[in-house]
């Protein structure tokens, strides 16, 4: 019988050529906790616990959809955000760390600024499973949160991720990009935030990305023309002059090589108080700016 100790020595043998051994191990570890229903700490405390013949076969299972470069995510069908639970497909993004920080910056501007949580709308365009809207609408139960998002798939699965954490949101499927329809609800209502996770990735960037993105998760909720790499970013930046509430707020996830472009792209439709942050591995990650 294998025992947990045999199965993170099997899984560095069969990943180590993806990932690096950190990696492995704390995908191991994510796997055994699925797998046998318990803690990372109980894993830990017990190398020598025996694995089922049944937990034996589904370990080999995931091994196999691992080795193929698929990620994890998708393998389990779920990934956590922002201490929530989401569904995730290969029709949607997986949810990043640096993305919760985006969340927590606009939990904090709006902490911070006095906005009243009862009057405050929220729209989060290009939403995909829906962590952002979701997230911001748990923490912000009296807020109005629509998102929209070209993908019906990810759109479905958004709103399964609502029902999976007992909020309500307003899903719309809808191309930022496209004419606007005026008489929309959604794209006719007036919102004091705004705020994206657009596709920004170029053909250059996609060199370097690891093989279980660029070959699993959704080209067009990632990838950007080269010589338009800002393509979404301005014309959301447009819908926001037109749509954002007096002292709105617009809130933006970016590409780490184009914040200083990005800023300058804000700067120049007319925004006010833009800043720049980096995530917590000194990257620029984010950006906000108002209508004051």
């Amino acid at each position: 019988m294998e025992t947990v100790k045999d199965v993170f020595t099997i899984f560095k043998q069969g990943l180590g050529n993806l990932y690096d051994a950190q990696e492995t191990e704390a995908i191991t570890l994510t796997v055994l906790t699925e797998l046998l229903n318990t803690s990372k700490a109980i894993i830990k405390a017990f190398p020598e616990k025996e694995l089922t013949i049944t937990q034996q076969e589904e370990t080999s299972n995931i091994l196999t959809q691992l080795k193929i470069g698929k990620p994890l995510q998708y393998v389990l069908g779920y990934a956590e955000f922002y201490g929530l639970k989401f569904m995730v497909n290969p029709a949607t993004l997986i949810p990043r760390p640096e993305t919760e920080e985006l969340v927590e910056w606009v939990l904090n501007s709006v902490a911070s600024d006095g906005l009243p949580g009862s009057g405050l709308s929220i729209l989060d365009i290009g939403t995909g499973t829906g962590c952002i809207a979701i997230s911001l609408k748990k923490n912000l139960p009296n807020a109005q949160v629509s998102a929209i998002d070209i993908s019906i798939d990810a759109l479905n699965t958004a709103k399964e991720n609502a029902q999976l954490n007992n909020v309500e949101v307003n899903f719309s499927p809808l191309d930022i990009l496209a004419p606007k329809p005026i008489n929309h609800t959604t794209l006719a209502t007036r919102h004091s935030i705004l705020i994206s996770n657009p596709p920004y990735v170029t053909l250059e960037d996609k060199k370097w990305m690891h093989t279980n993105v660029t070959g699993f998760e959704p080209h067009t909720a990632l990838f950007v023309p080269e010589d338009d790499p800002l393509i979404f970013y301005k014309a959301i930046a447009d819908f926001a002059l037109d749509n954002l509430t007096e002292n709105g707020l617009l809130f933006f996830e970016i590409n780490e090589s184009l914040g200083k472009e990005t800023v300058a792209l804000l700067e120049s439709k007319g925004f006010k108080d833009v800043e720049l942050r980096q995530d917590m591995s000194g990257r620029d990650r984010m950006i906000s700016a108002s209508l004051k």
